[in-house]
């Protein structure tokens, strides 16, 4: 068994004078980083949790890592089954649901992906379409949560 090591530094840049003196006496924004000299990411929380709009929350890119995750494997599993991608779109959507503290856990119900995808006049429909299977259960991240992934592809053959 081969074993893959992910490292990732997060740093708070929130404290605005009075650290976490109470819910509002902070902000939410956070840099991701890495010694590898990745470049950062700037991110913060949902607005919903007083986040600033501008830059990614967690949700956000952990709906964009399950799409990422799809689309590398589909993309593989194209190139080895002579399907030709010309060009892949993902607009993918999480839905997470917030409960009160009293009656349970807030959690994600789902993602759904969308991607659509566009095929060279030669390539096999049908395959293409059958491949999005194959990715999702090739998924590492897919495979990983304990919440479902909808798949719903279109694929459109280049004119």
């Amino acid at each position: 068994m081969k074993q893959h090591k992910y490292l990732v530094n997060i740093r708070w840049e929130g404290n605005l004078g009075v650290g976490t003196e109470n819910y509002r006496s902070y902000s939410r924004d956070f840099c991701v980083f890495s010694a590898a000299k990745k470049n950062e990411i700037k991110g913060s929380s949902d607005p919903s949790f007083l986040g600033d709009t501008s830059k990614w929350n967690p949700e956000e890119m952990l709906v964009a890592a399950i799409s990422s995750c799809h689309k590398l494997w589909y993309l593989h599993l194209c190139a080895i089954n002579n399907i030709i991608v010309i060009d892949y779109i993902d607009s993918a959507e999480g839905l997470m649901v917030e409960h009160k503290v009293e009656e349970g856990v807030s959690k994600f119900e789902e993602v759904t992906l969308n991607p659509v995808v566009t095929i060279t006049q030669g390539s096999d429909l049908d395959k293409a379409s059958k491949l999005h299977d194959d990715a999702h259960k090739e998924c590492f991240l897919a495979n990983s949560i304990n919440f479902p992934v909808k798949i719903c592809p279109k694929i459109i053959k280049e004119e």
